[in-house]
Protein backbone atom coordinates (compact mmCIF):
# COMPACT_ATOMS: atom_id res chain seq x y z
CA UNK A 1 0.00 0.00 0.00
CA UNK A 2 1.87 3.20 -0.93
CA UNK A 3 0.35 6.51 0.95
CA UNK A 4 -0.51 9.00 -1.67
CA UNK A 5 1.99 12.61 -1.87
CA UNK A 6 -1.12 14.80 0.08
CA UNK A 7 -2.38 12.77 2.14
CA UNK A 8 1.80 11.71 3.27
CA UNK A 9 2.06 15.58 3.72
CA UNK A 10 -1.25 15.70 5.91
CA UNK A 11 0.19 12.89 7.98
CA UNK A 12 3.19 14.67 8.18
CA UNK A 13 1.55 17.60 9.52
CA UNK A 14 -0.27 16.51 11.94
CA UNK A 15 2.62 14.55 13.18
CA UNK A 16 4.67 17.78 14.04
CA UNK A 17 1.68 19.91 15.09
CA UNK A 18 0.81 16.58 17.81
CA UNK A 19 4.41 17.13 18.81
CA UNK A 20 4.31 21.18 19.20
CA UNK A 21 6.37 21.69 16.46
CA UNK A 22 6.05 25.87 15.57
CA UNK A 23 4.96 27.45 12.79
CA UNK A 24 4.29 24.21 10.36
CA UNK A 25 4.43 25.37 7.31
CA UNK A 26 3.91 23.13 3.98
CA UNK A 27 4.92 24.42 0.61
CA UNK A 28 3.55 22.92 -2.42
CA UNK A 29 6.45 22.49 -5.08
CA UNK A 30 4.73 20.36 -8.16
CA UNK A 31 5.80 22.31 -11.22
CA UNK A 32 8.32 24.25 -9.15
CA UNK A 33 10.96 21.50 -8.52
CA UNK A 34 11.44 18.07 -9.27
CA UNK A 35 12.99 17.48 -5.76
CA UNK A 36 9.64 16.54 -4.16
CA UNK A 37 5.96 17.43 -4.51
CA UNK A 38 6.19 19.21 -0.62
CA UNK A 39 8.51 20.44 1.62
CA UNK A 40 7.02 20.37 5.40
CA UNK A 41 9.29 23.14 7.83
CA UNK A 42 8.64 23.66 11.34
CA UNK A 43 10.55 24.18 14.48
CA UNK A 44 10.94 23.57 17.90
CA UNK A 45 12.41 25.58 20.70
CA UNK A 46 15.41 23.16 21.88
CA UNK A 47 17.30 20.06 20.68
CA UNK A 48 15.16 17.60 22.37
CA UNK A 49 11.77 18.92 20.87
CA UNK A 50 13.61 18.48 17.65
CA UNK A 51 14.48 15.13 17.51
CA UNK A 52 10.89 14.38 19.28
CA UNK A 53 9.23 15.93 16.14
CA UNK A 54 11.75 13.81 13.75
CA UNK A 55 11.19 10.55 15.40
CA UNK A 56 7.42 11.15 15.88
CA UNK A 57 6.93 11.85 11.60
CA UNK A 58 9.20 9.20 10.95
CA UNK A 59 7.36 6.76 13.21
CA UNK A 60 3.80 7.60 11.72
CA UNK A 61 5.41 7.30 8.14
CA UNK A 62 6.57 4.13 8.60
CA UNK A 63 3.36 3.23 10.05
CA UNK A 64 1.31 4.18 6.65
CA UNK A 65 3.74 2.55 4.62
CA UNK A 66 5.83 5.14 3.48
CA UNK A 67 9.72 4.76 2.88
CA UNK A 68 12.12 6.64 4.60
CA UNK A 69 14.83 7.70 2.36
CA UNK A 70 17.08 9.69 4.57
CA UNK A 71 17.34 10.78 7.75
CA UNK A 72 20.03 13.39 8.60
CA UNK A 73 20.64 15.84 11.46
CA UNK A 74 19.34 13.76 14.45
CA UNK A 75 22.44 13.86 16.65
CA UNK A 76 22.72 17.73 16.43
CA UNK A 77 19.39 18.33 16.25
CA UNK A 78 19.53 21.91 14.74
CA UNK A 79 18.28 21.04 11.47
CA UNK A 80 16.86 17.77 10.28
CA UNK A 81 15.76 16.21 7.41
CA UNK A 82 13.42 13.78 6.64
CA UNK A 83 13.54 12.42 2.65
CA UNK A 84 10.14 10.80 2.19
CA UNK A 85 10.64 11.06 -1.10
CA UNK A 86 7.47 13.03 -2.51
CA UNK A 87 7.47 14.86 0.70
CA UNK A 88 10.54 16.40 2.16
CA UNK A 89 10.33 17.42 5.95
CA UNK A 90 12.89 20.12 7.63
CA UNK A 91 12.81 20.77 11.27
CA UNK A 92 14.72 23.02 12.27
CA UNK A 93 15.76 24.71 16.28
CA UNK A 94 14.12 27.84 15.89
CA UNK A 95 17.65 29.67 15.61
CA UNK A 96 18.81 27.89 12.96
CA UNK A 97 15.24 28.79 11.01
CA UNK A 98 15.69 31.65 11.23
CA UNK A 99 19.10 32.06 9.80
CA UNK A 100 18.02 29.74 6.94
CA UNK A 101 15.31 31.02 6.03
CA UNK A 102 14.43 28.53 3.62
CA UNK A 103 11.07 29.73 2.67
CA UNK A 104 12.30 32.74 1.01
CA UNK A 105 14.10 30.37 -0.73
CA UNK A 106 11.27 28.67 -1.94
CA UNK A 107 8.96 31.76 -2.78
CA UNK A 108 7.68 30.86 -6.03
CA UNK A 109 6.09 28.14 -4.47
CA UNK A 110 2.04 28.11 -2.85
CA UNK A 111 1.78 27.15 0.72
CA UNK A 112 -0.62 25.16 1.16
CA UNK A 113 -3.85 26.17 3.17
CA UNK A 114 -5.17 24.13 5.26
CA UNK A 115 -9.50 23.62 6.04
Amino acid sequence: MTIQPDELMQLVVDAAEDKKAMDVTALNLRGISLIADYFVICHGNSETQVQAIATEIKKRSEERGARIRGLEGMDTARWVLVDLGDVVVHVFHRDDREYYNIERLWSDAKVVERV
